[in-house]
């Protein structure tokens, strides 16, 4: 095919059908897009649960050594009470 006395380096068909495939793979392009923000999006949502999990795990845990903690003082402190109310035997040396 010539035009001009020139031989055409691409038919129009040839132009058309590379434009064509350009727009093709355009959309394919806007529609990968979309499903990754769709799935990064699905990710956060997905980390926003585990985050509020873990801490109501760190609540519960701080919860139970501070309880721990408050019961070890409680068991001190009965321990100090039945020493104070123990009756001293004056023979027995302190020794």
């Amino acid at each position: 095919m010539q035009r001009n006395g020139r031989r055409l380096l691409y038919s129009p068909q040839y132009v058309r059908g590379f434009a064509n495939a350009l727009r093709e793979a355009r959309s394919d392009l806007h529609d990968m897009h979309f499903k990754h923000l769709c799935e990064l999006a699905d990710l956060r949502r997905e980390l926003d649960e585990c985050r509020a999990a873990l801490n109501e795990l760190r609540a519960a845990t701080l919860a139970r050594q501070r309880a721990e903690a408050e019961l070890a003082g409680l068991y001190r402190e009965r321990e100090i009470a039945r020493a104070l109310a123990a009756e001293r035997d004056l023979a027995t040396s302190l020794q």
